[in-house]
């Protein structure tokens, strides 16, 4: 198998929140790679990673950094390929890693989901494979379906929750 995603993260400390990422392409039946490449630490590295994801065969690059929260923007200058940068919560209940992501210079996109949005970024990065692929998009509509019936369901339940004042 050749990885379709790469989901980077600046240290392993992020991998509890990129992991959600890693379950949803693992459940979608989508081939990815994950690696910790920092910006700051390991520049070179990145650089080339950046430069040589398309020729690897990569479609899409998930990113998460927190605090400065470079390494998203630095990857989306270094390729063509479509990059999500998932900001981590760390200092700053994840605003600085938001702000540093979101605030890229024209030409250089990054598209950026909430603090730690990492489930969302491979939802979105499954999404943008789909338009070239029948059975993964059937696979993505399966699985927004599932999260209609589970709050259909929830609502549901609630009409057995009783309150003398309520209504429904």
């Amino acid at each position: 198998m050749k990885p379709l995603v790469s989901i980077i993260m600046g240290s392993t400390s992020d991998l509890p929140v990129m992991e959600k990422a890693a379950k949803y392409l693992d459940e979608m039946h989508i081939p990815f790679e994950m690696n910790a490449l920092s910006a700051h630490r390991t520049p070179q590295e990145v650089e080339e990673f950046a430069r040589g994801a398309a020729a690897r065969g990569l479609k899409v690059i998930i990113a998460g950094a927190g605090m400065a929260a470079a390494l998203p923007g630095v990857i989306a200058a270094g390729t063509t390929l479509p990059v999500i940068g998932v900001p981590i919560k760390g200092m700053l209940d994840g605003l600085d890693a938001l702000l540093s992501i979101v605030q890229m210079p024209p030409g250089i996109p990054v598209a950026t989901t909430g603090v730690n949005g990492a489930l969302n970024a491979a939802i979105l990065a499954s999404e943008m494979l789909a338009l070239a692929d029948e059975e993964l998009a059937a696979r993505v509509a399966d699985y927004k379906e599932a999260l209609k019936q589970k709050i259909v369901k929830a609502n549901a339940e609630l009409a057995d929750v009783h309150y003398e004042y309520k209504c429904n």
